[in-house]
């Protein structure tokens, strides 16, 4: 059971069993044992209480038990609604007594009674007095019992939805007003206290403001108090004063939500309110004028006025204007209303509105998109109104994101009901640079800020049905919008909307409370076990591409249960439904269905169902076809901007042509040359005419223009012509947008837009005087009411009606306003005007007016009407049963004059009165000095034409004229007397003047003129006419001429006209003679195309027949179609036959030919002049006759030929494409005149919704090449298309398809999906690799070099489908022919790259850029032979191949110019360089492409320093050659045995030839039989011991001498004793030091390798050479390696003093032999880099 209010309103916390406490449960429990007992206990006495009366009637148990009926529900006598809400009790009605035995046993007191004795009792005296008195007892007590029941349920309801109010633990909601604060009126110097009573947990922070300022009590001691205690908050104001009248709201928060609670508080004074001397107020009616308080008339000053304001979203903003009331009276109020674009605003939480007594202000708390736009205070007085309005200009907020657009904007929900919502909104005009892709819904519960997104997918329609809602519970809505750089910010929320049926919605608002204390009687209740019908009037009232939108009626039976839907589906052309909702059934008569394909036509069909079943289905639905139905609307025309102030400029565009359902145009500023544009409005404005504000002045700017509807954004329209923003001469307009159009058809000046409810209640007021033209001014003295004014706009019906007032307008010609009686007249022109008494019946005259009227019986007769169209045929006719005599002609004039008689023309009246005229008399008096005689009948009959010729005049004299119209209903009053003319004959040359000028086909931009040649032709015939324009209000000076060539129609269509512009025309004939007078000027009319206008539409149906049709929405019972060509009513039925039906037209030609050019135009007749053409031109008849030929014998359109394509696993599709095919069309496959048929070798298929043909073939073979034709045929129209496979053609497409068929077998097993192929790494590696697909555990990847398997090792792998082999050193050895196998169970594939000849050579090429790439710049350095220029290489090729070049050229090597290669290092060595060197070097890598080419300048003072450098080097080098050195070396330690002569023999080199000293322990030496020194041919120095002794031991030296230097070498002598004698040992060095074994040494001894020299390991750490066996074996003689060795030499060789004395000059030599040694058998580890010194930049 409910609570007290709805249940949507609650927050949408569900209320069941399970919230009540346990004290709720324990008496519900108890109630219902007790209830059960009861029920038991009544059976039994029913039952026994039924045999003795012999009624068969049971308890409710017992027929539940024994009823072979279906079940039914318990009783229940609680009155609920659809959403089960408690709204009253329903007592059913008692049928008779035998119904009221079984209620007999529902009281105690019935129990008791219906005992043994009780029904003996009543047997002995049954009478009929006695059973009606007891059924009347027992209805008392039946009815006492069952409002105890129901007494007991409320009270239970009620205590456990208290509990859950109470229970704030379990219930957390926002906060709601118990109470809310009281407005309050007082006197000054009172104190007032607003107080309320909030409930909410947690529990709400309340804070109180005044005019949205929050009170701060400290602020101001002593005068607010603000109490809180037990949820009842109050704020009092001590002492109040006239500042204190305000608006106060009170706002309750906590973290569930806000509320906020309004209150006024008015302050009022003892005294001076009101002057006494004053009289009493006048009380007069809405229909005497403006009513002066007091006789008092206010004077309204709006002043301090906001200007044109800009704001960002979420700013806030205020707007407010100083007003000036004058006299000022205490107590009065004025009436202050603020409006948005004419639109009403209220006081919201987006708008608060404040008057302070003498300002008004309008803050906007928190600014959108939406609030853009032209915002108008209106402050009305008893004396009328004063308004100002400015625009407010709203930008997007910064993005979010970068690049994001900006938000959507007046997002809003449509046809909400149980089961979805509709939301829309608009498109944002900024887009982030980026096409927006669609938009996302949110939607979010009220009472929760949880959002939940509605669509997974972007919808590009402003408009999305949102499903999934929960019966009852309120949503607001908002959208976000996505292009690829993000998600824009959400839109403003939309207003709050229950997800419920709207009938149901309608009742909720009037139910205040569910406990009513309604009894509701009921005779029957509803229906069970009753299939339900069919649903009625199914249609489709919305589809997209994105979803349908279904509604239908429910069945017409009566007293059914609940019942619910199920909506079906079904593809056209096919007979097989399928349920879309099969799980939930729909609850409300409406469905929206998404996830249909789009293109595809679909019918639909709905089921009810209820308890009882499924019922049989409504009639299906036509086809529809899933799709948008709205167009994007196309690109606006021409931009035209022109200047307005510093800072404005004035954009007006063409309408976009052909838009359905238009939103609006966004408007796009840039500054010239800039090309950043930028929007002029975020909201959509639907005139074509706007005011761009916020420029720059003096810059220059372009516009842009597009539309925008809900299917999207147009094009943009073409770029305007620059334009300079700055001041227009005689200002600007002030506002935003410029104004509309008014009911009249009148516009409001520029300077001032007014809105559509201008006008001071329903009182007439008399127009400001205003200077106006002549010809302006006897048009209105003619015509006796003048168009309205263009600065004038009537009163809104909507507020005229609400304020008793009449529809309609007054108009006035400002001119004869003191001598013409005004009255309004009501659209309906309930009275008619038939005579002065007629006349009199209508609105009193204002008092004001009567006071200026002229007591002239025949001005007393004349009226004056509200004129809202043009007077032609066209005229309005007023909408009513009964018809009135028409109003007065105007316009008289005289068309021609002769001696005793005139012809006059005349305007029809500008109100016929509800029926056609019938005709018109002409009345003439004769004016004698002035003074006019009586009026005479010219005509006794009624002439049809407004043009009449008046006899039997006096030549000479002066008259003047009066006409009167007729209809049906009578003659209407006659019209005001004309000018006076002189009766003499005119004798001019040139013709008179046309008349009967009439205007059709107003638009925008154009009108068509008519017009009736003159009467009087002049001396010739007429040859042509001249049209002549001007603004109504322009003076006589701006007529101007259309036409500069004299057309000889009689009509004439004028273009180029400004939109909403008004206009005047008058017409000049001429002949020979010259041009004639000029014809009346016509009535002003405004260029606007009026709502509603159709223009006339070709059409050629499908037998090819050619028809105009025309159709009008403006339609009244006595309108008529009036076809014409060349505005000349058609009457010939042989050329063209015309059908009316309703409100539609149709033109036939029955045999279109060239005598059929022309204009032609159709007329409505009694409407507001609705009229169109059409132009039937020779090149237009061309196309209509080609188009009727086609329809005639039509031809289906293909969208695409016949044509081939290849599908997987080699398939062969035969396909073209229909534009447009119905579901009955056939197709017939034709090969080489032969008919196909569906089979295993062809397939074919035909899609009726897309009509795609196709015929596909698993494969080509020989017999198959010739020629295709698809033939097709719908109903009439046929086609076809060939496609021819022969030749080349035919073997080509063969050959792919065999291909194809192999690749799909291919791609079964393991694949390559990447072949074999290579990259080189930076590292100048080469690594091969393919990428594989298909693969499994068990597939094996094999490399093959050559046809030989290459073992797997660190160079293969296999990662992420990737095959790789890497080659770390590439060479010649490596080119081949690599391949890959893949193979397991499914199959194998292949893979080979070749990688020989060229192949190999496209390799090293990119080896080579990648080496070339790696290089550093040349550089420059010195050695002792000469200069060196040098780069250094990452990694070096031996098949690189660099060339060297000097001054451009290739450099010839020679013995002095060398070139070579060290490591990663490539030289050029320059010997002897001589200045013939100098210039500039080059080093060019080839790569097979463009090369690298590295260069040096070798000039100037870089050749100086290396050159220096190179001398300094050589000197060195030299010094180092020819010292003296001890060239081979001496053993460390010599053992011998005593008494064995030793015999040492070492190299001595120098030049000159050094001196040479043998030292014994440093102590000279000479030669003796003993020791024996000996130094042969300079060369060889020998040490020779004869007979070795003890004594002989020691350290021996040999010293070397010459000028260039020293070098000594020693060893030590060891005498050993015992020793065998093995014979003379001799001990010989090599050229490099290295000791040599003589021929007696033992064999064992010769194993042992000696160890080298001193100096020998002193060149090892300086130069850094390979090892010893490397260099021996390189560079020894193989003599000296054959030698035998004797003596085992051991010990570390020690450097001699000159060794010690080695400076850089030995150095730089030893590196530079280094350099030149043969670079390809030089390991990288004997590279050796230059010394720092010794390089030359």
């Amino acid at each position: 059971m409910s609570g007290s209010i709805p249940f949507y309103q609650k927050h949408h916390l569900h209320y069941d069993r399970g919230y009540r406490s346990k004290e709720t449960e324990s008496k519900l429990s108890k109630y219902q044992t007790s209830s059960s007992r009861y029920a038991a206990g009544s059976s039994s006495s029913a039952a026994s209480f039924s045999r003795g009366l012999k009624v068969s009637s049971y308890s409710g148990l017992e027929a539940s038990r024994l009823s072979p009926v279906p079940k039914r529900a318990k009783p229940t006598y609680l009155a609920v609604d659809k959403e089960n809400q408690i709204i009253g009790y329903v007592v059913p009605i008692f049928r008779g007594s035998q119904e009221f035995a079984t209620g007999l046993s529902h009281t105690e007191e019935a129990r008791v009674r219906d005992t043994a004795s009780y029904m003996a009792g009543r047997d002995l005296f049954t009478s009929g007095l006695e059973m009606e008195r007891s059924e009347l007892i027992s209805r008392r007590e039946a009815m006492r019992g069952t409002a105890e029941r129901i007494s007991l349920n409320k009270r239970i309801h009620e205590h456990g939805e208290h509990f859950k109010r109470m229970n704030e633990d379990s219930l957390m909601h926002p906060p709601e007003f118990v109470i809310k604060p009281r407005s309050h009126t007082v006197w000054e110097k009172q104190c007032v206290r607003l107080h309320c009573t909030v409930t909410g947990w947690p529990d709400p922070r309340v804070v109180w403001y005044k005019n949205n300022v929050a009170i701060d009590p400290m602020a101001c001691p002593g005068k607010y108090t603000l109490e809180s205690r037990y949820s009842v908050h109050s704020l009092e104001i001590n002492k109040c004063d006239f500042d204190d009248t305000a608006q106060y709201r009170v706002s309750a928060m906590n973290a569930n939500g806000e509320l906020s609670a309004f209150a006024s508080v008015v302050v009022k004074r003892f005294k001076g309110e009101i002057d006494e001397s004053l009289p009493s107020p006048r009380r007069g009616s809405t229909e005497d004028g403006p009513v002066s308080e007091y006789g008092i008339t206010f004077k309204t000053h709006i002043v301090d006025k906001f200007g044109v304001s800009f704001g960002r979203e979420g700013e806030t903003m205020s707007l407010g204007c100083t007003v000036i009331i004058y006299p000022a009276l205490n107590r009065y109020q004025p009436e202050i209303q603020w409006y948005r674009d004419d639109v009403l605003l209220s006081p919201s939480k987006w708008n608060h509105m404040h008057w302070s007594g003498d300002r008004a202000t309008l803050t906007l708390t928190h600014l959108n998109k939406e609030d853009e736009g032209l915002y108008t205070l209106r402050v009305t007085t008893k004396s009328g109104y004063e308004t100002y309005s400015a625009y407010v200009f709203v930008r997007d907020a910064d993005a979010e994101v970068e690049g994001a657009p900006g938000a959507p904007l007046d997002v809003r929900c449509l046809d909400a009901n149980k089961d979805y919502i509709i939301a829309t909104w608009k498109q944002p005009a900024v887009d982030g640079g980026e096409s927006i892709l669609g938009y996302f819904v949110d939607r979010c519960e009220v009472g929760t800020n949880h959002w939940i997104q509605c669509n997974d997918t972007p919808v590009k329609f402003a408009r999305f049905p949102v499903t999934g809602l929960v019966e009852g519970r309120s949503y607001t809505f908002r959208v976000r919008a996505v292009n690829k750089s993000g998600m824009s910010r959400p839109s403003r929320v939309s207003e709050p909307v229950a997800a419920m049926d709207p009938a149901d919605r309608a009742r909720m608002r009037g139910t205040s409370a569910p406990w009513t204390g309604q009894i509701i009687v009921t005779e029957e209740e509803p229906a069970e076990g009753i299939v339900p019908g069919r649903p009625l009037e199914l249609q489709v009232t919305e589809a997209t591409k994105n979803y349908v939108v279904l509604s239908w009626k429910p069945p017409g039976e009566k007293g059914l249960e609940g019942v619910m839907y199920y909506v079906e589906k079904c593809v056209s052309g096919t007979d097989s439904w399928q349920r879309v909702n099969t799980e939930i059934p729909v609850k409300s008569p409406r469905f929206a269905l998404f996830d249909l394909a789009e293109g595809k036509s679909y019918s639909f069909r709905v089921r009810c169902c209820n308890t009882a079943g499924v019922g049989e289905p409504s009639d299906p639905t036509d086809a529809t076809t899933v799709g948008d139905k709205l167009d994007i609307p196309s690109a606006p025309g021409k931009v035209v901007p022109t200047r307005n102030t510093d800072t404005s400029v004035v954009v007006s565009w063409e309408a976009s042509q052909g838009a359905k359902e238009l939103v609006g145009y966004y408007i796009e500023s840039s500054v010239v040359g800039s090309n950043e544009w930028n929007p002029c409005n975020n909201k959509p404005v639907k005139a074509t005419r706007f005011i761009c504000h916020g420029l720059m002045t003096g810059e220059k700017y372009v516009f842009r223009v597009r539309a925008v509807n809900a299917a999207g954004l147009s094009q943009f329209s073409p770029e305007s012509e620059p334009v300079e923003v700055k001041a227009a001469i005689g200002g600007g307009i002030p506002h935003g947008v410029l104004p509309e159009m008014g009911p009249g058809g009148n516009v409001g000046q520029l300077t001032e837009h007014r809105p559509r409810w201008t006008g001071t209640h329903d009182t007439v007021q008399l127009p400001p005087d205003t200077k106006r033209n002549k010809a302006q001014t006897d048009t209105e003295a003619r015509e006796g009411a003048g168009a309205p004014r263009s600065d004038l706009a009537g009163p809104d019906p909507a507020e005229a009606k609400r304020k008793g007032g009449k529809r309609g307008s007054v108009s006035w010609a400002p001119d004869l306003a003191k001598d013409l009686v005004s009255e309004s007249v009501s659209d309906s022109v309930s009275d008619s005007l038939t005579d002065i008494d007629t006349a009199a019946q209508l609105d009193p005259v204002p008092a004001e007016v009567q006071d200026h009227t002229v007591n002239e019986p025949e001005v007393e007769q004349t009226r004056k009407f509200s004129v809202d169209a043009p007077a032609n045929r066209g005229t309005v006719r007023p909408r009513r049963d009964s018809a009135a005599s028409p109003t007065p002609p105007f316009g008289i004039s005289v068309l021609e004059c002769v001696r005793d008689s005139m012809v006059l023309g005349w305007k029809q009246p500008t109100c016929i009165g509800g029926a056609d005229i019938t005709g018109y008399f002409v009345d003439y008096r004769e004016v004698i000095d002035g003074v006019p005689g009586k009026w005479h009948e010219a005509n006794i009959r009624a002439v049809s034409e407004r043009a009449y010729r008046v006899s039997d005049l006096k030549e000479n004299r002066k008259y003047q004229f009066q006409v009167r119209a007729a209809n049906m209903a009578g003659v209407g009053i006659p019209s005001l007397p004309s000018d006076t003319f002189l009766c003499e004959e005119w004798t001019i040359a040139v013709p008179g003047p046309p008349h009967d000028l009439q205007i059709r086909e107003v638009r925008n931009d154009s009108l068509v003129l008519l017009w009736k040649p003159p009467v009087y032709q002049g001396r010739d015939p007429v040859n042509g006419f001249y049209i002549d324009i001007k603004e109504a209000e322009a003076p006589l000076e701006a007529w101007r001429g259309v036409n500069t060539q004299a057309t000889e129609k009689a009509y004439i269509k004028i273009k180029n006209l400004k939109e909403a512009e008004v206009y005047v025309f008058r017409v000049r004939a001429q002949n020979k003679a010259g041009v004639g007078n000029v014809s009346d000027v016509t009535e002003p009319v405004s260029a606007v195309t009026k709502p509603g206008t159709k223009e006339i539409v070709v059409d050629v149906n499908d037998d090819g027949i050619i028809s105009l049709n025309f159709e009008c929405g403006d339609m009244t019972p006595d309108s008529k179609f009036v076809w014409s060509k060349n505005y000349e009513e058609l009457t010939d039925p042989s050329r063209m036959t015309v059908e009316t039906k309703g409100n539609k037209s149709k033109a036939v030609f029955n045999t279109p030919g060239e005598e059929d050019i022309g204009i032609y135009s159709c007329l409505v007749t009694h409407t507001d002049g609705a009229s169109s053409s059409y132009t039937l031109s020779q090149e237009e008849l061309k196309r209509l006759l080609a188009i009727s030929h086609d329809h005639k014998f039509p031809i289906i359109p293909l969208k695409s030929e016949l044509a081939v394509e290849l599908l997987e696993k080699g398939r062969v599709r035969f396909w073209l494409q229909a534009e447009k095919i119905s579901a009955n069309g056939k197709v017939d496959y034709i090969f080489n005149d032969n008919a196909l048929s569906q089979g295993e070798k062809y397939k074919m298929n035909f899609d009726k919704n897309t009509g795609v043909i196709e015929m596909t073939m698993d494969s080509l073979t020989p017999a198959d090449e010739g020629t295709f034709t698809f033939q097709l045929q719908d109903g009439k129209a046929t086609n076809q298309s060939s496609l021819v496979l022969i030749g080349d053609v035919f073997k080509e497409l063969q050959k792919e398809s065999e291909f194809q068929r192999k690749e799909w077998f291919r791609k079964q097993g393991p694949h390559f999906i990447e072949y074999l192929g290579y990259e080189v790494t930076p590292e100048c590696c080469v690594v091969l690799k393919c990428k594989v697909g298909n693969m499994k555990k068990d597939t094996s990847a094999l490399w093959y070099k050559d046809g030989r398997e290459i073992k797997a090792d660190e160079n293969l792998g296999f990662t992420e489908g990737v095959l790789k082999l890497e080659i770390a050193q590439i060479s010649k050895k490596d080119s081949g022919l690599y391949e890959v196998v893949l193979k397991d169970d499914r199959g194998k594939d292949t893979s080979t790259l070749n990688l020989t000849d060229q192949g190999f050579k496209d390799l090293m090429n990119e080896v080579f850029s990648f080496i070339a790439n790696s290089s550093t710049p040349l550089k420059i350095t010195s050695t002792d032979q000469g200069i060196r220029l040098y780069t250094f290489v990452s990694y070096y090729n031996d098949l690189l191949q660099v060339t060297w070049h000097y001054k451009d050229s290739a450099i010839a090597f020679s013995d002095r110019i060398k070139s070579g290669v060290v490591g990663e290092q490539l030289w050029l060595q320059i010997t002897e360089p001589t200045e013939k060197d100098m210039g500039k070097y080059a080093i060019e890598f080839n790569d097979g492409k463009g090369g690298l080419r590295r260069t040096v300048e070798l000039s100037g003072q870089a050749f100086d320093d290396a050159f220096a450098e190179f001398q300094r080097l050589k000197a060195a080098a030299i010094a180092e050659r020819s010292r003296a050195r001890v060239a081979g070396g001496l053993p460390d330690v010599v053992t011998i045995q005593d008494g064995k002569a030793l015999n040492l023999t070492c190299n001595i080199s120098g030049d000159p030839m050094p001196e040479v000293t043998w030292l014994k322990n440093d102590r000279e030496i000479t030669s003796d039989d003993h020791i024996i020194l000996k130094f042969a041919s300079g060369k060889f120095a020998s040490f020779t011991i004869t007979a070795v002794n003890t004594s002989d031991s020691g350290k021996y030296s040999i010293l070397v001498k010459n000028k260039y230097g020293t070098e000594s070498g020693d060893f030590t002598l060891e005498i050993i004793e015992g020793t065998p004698d093995l014979g003379v040992t001799s001990y010989m060095t090599d050229a490099e030091g290295n000791v040599v074994f003589g021929q007696n040494t033992p064999k064992e001894k010769m194993k042992t390798p000696g160890t080298g020299t001193k100096t020998q390991k002193r060149k090892e750490s300086v130069t850094k050479i390979l090892p010893m066996e490397d260099v021996t074996a390189s560079g020894e003689p193989d003599a000296q390696k054959d030698e035998e060795v004797a003596v085992v030499a051991s010990g570390e060789a020690k450097a001699t003093d000159s060794e010690q004395t080695g400076d850089a000059e030995g150095v730089a030599d030893q590196r530079l032999a280094a350099d030149q040694s043969d670079a390809p058998e030089q390991p990288e580890a004997t590279v050796e880099e230059p010394e720092p010194g010794a390089e030359t930049a």
